[in-house]
C-alpha cells in the first residue's frame, strides 16, 4: 500500500526510471496509479532527507544547504572517514547478528606445521594437532607437503569462528607439542 513517503520520493524523480530498473520501473508505474489518491494517503509526508536508513547523511537539497555553511569541520585527508567506515561496518555486522543471531564470523585458514627433521613421525604430529579441541575450531583436510630433502611438512585445513577462536591461541596451543612441532605459520587466510 502506498503512502505519503512514496509520494515525497515519487514528486524527487523527474521522469520514469529506465527499463533496465525493473523494480524501480514498476514502483513508479505503481504509484502513478493513485495520482488522484495521493491526498488521501496513509503517513505524514516529510522532506525527501528524513526517508531512508538512520544514521546515514542526508544527501538532498535540504539537508546539504544544511553542510555548506560548516567547511571547516571537514577533514581532508579522511582520517575520520576511515574510523567512522570501520565503525559502521562493525555496526552493520552486530544489527545483521542482532536480527540474524545464526551470523557468525568465520575465517578459513590453512596451516603449515613444520617438524623438527626427516625422522619427525608425521602420523604422530597430525594425531597432535587434531587433539587440539576449541569450541568454533573444526578441522578438515590435512596433507604432507615435501619440503626439500626428504623433510615434509604437514598442511591442515581449519575453519574458526573469530570471535571464539583466533590464529594466535592455535599457534600457541600447536606449538606447544615441541617434540614434533618445530613451527607453525597461517600459508593461507580468508574470510567466509
Amino acid at each position: 500500500v502506498p503512502s505519503k513517503a512514496d509520494v515525497a520520493v515519487f514528486e524527487a524523480v523527474f521522469h520514469p526510471p529506465l527499463a533496465n530498473l525493473c523494480h524501480a520501473l514498476r514502483w513508479y508505474s505503481h504509484i502513478t496509479s493513485y495520482e488522484k489518491e495521493k491526498a488521501s494517503l496513509s503517513g505524514v509526508k516529510k522532506a525527501l532527507g528524513k526517508y531512508g536508513p538512520a544514521n546515514v547523511a542526508d544527501t538532498t537539497e535540504s539537508g546539504a544547504t544544511d553542510s555548506k555553511d560548516n567547511d571547516d569541520d571537514i577533514d581532508h585527508f579522511g582520517s575520520e572517514e576511515e574510523d567512522e567506515s570501520e565503525e559502521a561496518k562493525s555496526a552493520q555486522y552486530e544489527s545483521k547478528k542482532a536480527i540474524n543471531p545464526d551470523l557468525v564470523a568465520k575465517s578459513s585458514n590453512l596451516l603449515d606445521v613444520k617438524p623438527w627433521d626427516g625422522e619427525t613421525d608425521l602420523a604422530k604430529l597430525e594425531e597432535c594437532i587434531r587433539s587440539v579441541q576449541e569450541d568454533g575450531l573444526v578441522r578438515a583436510s590435512s596433507k604432507l607437503v615435501l619440503v626439500g630433502y626428504g623433510i615434509k611438512k604437514l598442511q591442515i585445513q581449519c575453519i574458526v569462528e573469530d570471535d571464539k577462536v583466533g590464529t594466535n591461541m592455535l599457534e600457541e596451543q600447536i606449538t606447544a607439542f615441541v617434540k614434533y612441532v618445530q613451527s607453525m605459520d597461517v600459508a593461507a587466510f580468508s574470510k567466509i
